[in-house]
């Protein structure tokens, strides 16, 4: 693996641009994720997984055997539209469902022996993306942009105003 490097904040200033959208937070933050969605995909794609899948695997290494509702939360999705990507891992062998014997409507997520063998890759490639985009702050304005992730995570819509 290539050694880490670190831009210095004079060569981070040469590469940020102008913000389109006369500064728009939005638009613009939805440029960046769509950028680093390319990214990703570019990482991700040699696996044979789509990103959504990938995000599923990584869950599913923290801690396998989750019910499918519990896994979609973690993912950042919808329950109601997440069957076709549990169908689409279980095509692939790399998942299987066992019913909860607690609860007939659920189902428990688990990977199968092929799943834990893409573990190392899966898990290499999440750290190339963390490297590159670490990469681009010094370590204090890492620490803020992972502050910030996390508090936008959190956002919801108020409404009652």
């Amino acid at each position: 693996m290539p050694t880490k490097r670190r831009l210095t904040p004079k060569r981070m200033k040469e590469r940020v641009s102008t913000l389109r959208f006369n500064g728009s937070v939005w638009c613009n933050l939805d440029i960046a994720l769509r950028n680093l969605d390319q990214v990703f995909g570019r990482v991700v794609q040699p696996l044979g997984l789509t990103i959504i899948e990938w995000y599923i695997l990584r869950a599913l290494y923290d801690r396998d055997g989750q019910h499918a509702s519990e896994l979609a939360r973690a993912v950042g999705r919808a329950a109601t539209s997440f069957t076709p990507n549990l169908d689409k891992l279980q095509d692939k062998g790399l998942i299987e469902r066992r019913p909860d014997p607690s609860d007939r409507r659920a189902v428990h997520i688990f990977l199968t022996r092929q799943g834990h063998a893409l573990r190392e890759d899966v898990l290499q490639s999440a750290e190339e993306i963390d490297t590159m985009i670490e990469n681009l702050f010094t370590e204090e304005e890492f620490d803020i942009f992972q502050n910030i992730i996390a508090q936008m995570q959190t956002l919801e819509l108020d409404w009652d105003n």
